[in-house]
C-alpha cells in the first residue's frame, strides 16, 4: 500500500520571528503594565513573581486570541464598552495614588516606605494587567488578528511570547540599575509624577477612544 505524500512542512521560524518582532514593538510602549513592573524592579521587591504574573498573563491572552477568542470578543462591543470603562476607573485611582506620592518626598525613598506583601504585589500586577483594555486589543485582539495570516500561527504565538518574556525579563532585572540615579528624593518625585501622566493619559484615551 502506498504512503501517502505529506508534502515539505513549512518552516516556523519566519513565523516566529515574526510574532517576536510585533509583540516587542506593542509592549515597548511606556504604559501602565510598565510602570509598575519598573517602579517594582526599583524597589527590588518581589520581581520575580512580578514578571512571572506579566509574562504568564501575556501569554495566555495570545494563545486566547490565536484560539479564536479576539473575533468572539471583537463582536461583543457591550463587554468591550465595561471593559474600558472599568479599566479606566482603575487607572485613574492609580494615577491619584502616584500623584500623591510625588507630592510627599516622605514617601519617595525605598527605604522610607514599608515592603509591600506578596500578594498585594502579585493582585496590583494582575489589576494592571486584567483591568486594563489596551493588553486585551493588544493580545487578544490585535497578535491574535496577524497570527492567522501565518500558517504557523502557533509558532507566531511563541514568538510573540518569548518577547514578553524577554522584555519583563530586561526590565526588571535592569531596574537596578537605576537606583543610583533614584535614591535621590527628586528623583522618585518625578518617577511618580510620570506615572501619574502615563495612568492619567491611558485612561483619557481609553475613555475618549
Amino acid at each position: 500500500m502506498p504512503v501517502p505524500s505529506v508534502g515539505p512542512v513549512p518552516d516556523p521560524l519566519p513565523s516566529a520571528v515574526a510574532g517576536f518582532s510585533v509583540s516587542l514593538a506593542l509592549i515597548v510602549a511606556i504604559g501602565a503594565q510598565n510602570a509598575f513592573v519598573l517602579r517594582q524592579g526599583l524597589r527590588r521587591e518581589h520581581m520575580l513573581p512580578v514578571v512571572v504574573a506579566c509574562a504568564a498573563s501575556d501569554a495566555l491572552l495570545i494563545t486566547a486570541g490565536i484560539a479564536g477568542l479576539g473575533t468572539a470578543v471583537a463582536d461583543r462591543p457591550g463587554l468591550l464598552s465595561a471593559i474600558r470603562w472599568g479599566g479606566a476607573a482603575f487607572l485613574l485611582g492609580y494615577a491619584v495614588l502616584a500623584a500623591r506620592r510625588a507630592l510627599r518626598p516622605g514617601a519617595l525613598t525605598p527605604t522610607d516606605r514599608p515592603p509591600t506583601t506578596l500578594r498585594a504585589t502579585v493582585l496590583a500586577c494582575l489589576a494592571f494587567t486584567y483591568l486594563n483594555p489596551h493588553v486585551y486589543l493588544d493580545t487578544v485582539l490585535l497578535l491574535g488578528g496577524v497570527a492567522q495570516q501565518y500558517e504557523q500561527r502557533w509558532a507566531f504565538g511563541v514568538g510573540a511570547t518569548s518577547a514578553s518574556v524577554a522584555w519583563f525579563t530586561a526590565l526588571g532585572a535592569g531596574a537596578h540599575r537605576l537606583a543610583p540615579l533614584l535614591a535621590r528624593t527628586t528623583a522618585w518625585r518625578v518617577l511618580d509624577g510620570a506615572v501619574a501622566v502615563v495612568m492619567t493619559g491611558t485612561a483619557a484615551a481609553l475613555l475618549l477612544g
